[in-house]
């Protein structure tokens, strides 16, 4: 896995906040390439789609998260998906607090993480995704890990 969480995210949760209250209300944007080596740094390759509740057709678009529990936040029973306004293949994703904001920051709360078929940190049925599509995230979790 390789997540990657934002200065931003890591101090928020060093404060009070947890991933929950951070990251309900976000988006997530899919990415063709590899990650930055930090959250904190610009987006690389094309934006491919944006991920919302109900591919942004409600007043409150934001992604929601269901209840925590074994170190893991799922994503809520809602609808997450996405209009795909670019053909390409998926390398990885960017999740954002309701914010939202691009490019290099050391205050935005944000995590990072690859796309792929299997074993990734967000997994899709097909990550060659075409022009005009839906995208829908059927299940995504962020797991707190152990220590070692």
């Amino acid at each position: 896995m390789a997540l990657r969480l934002s200065s931003g995210a890591r101090l928020g949760l060093a404060n009070t906040e947890g991933l929950k209250s951070i990251f309900n209300g976000g988006l997530i944007d899919i990415y063709t390439g590899g990650q930055p080596a930090s959250a904190d740094y610009a987006e690389t390759g094309t934006k491919l789609v944006r991920i919302s509740l109900i591919s942004g057709t409600s007043s409150t678009s934001g992604l929601t998260f269901g209840t925590a529990a074994a170190n893991a936040l799922p994503k809520s029973g809602a609808v997450w998906s996405g209009l795909i306004a670019v053909a390409g293949v998926a390398g990885y994703f960017r999740l954002y607090a309701t914010a939202g904001t691009s490019g290099t920051s050391g205050t935005d709360r944000r995590i990072d993480g690859n796309v792929g078929l299997s074993g990734s940190d967000l997994v899709v049925a097909n990550s060659s995704l075409a022009l005009g599509a839906t995208l829908t995230i059927d299940t995504f979790t962020l797991t707190v890990p152990a220590s070692a």
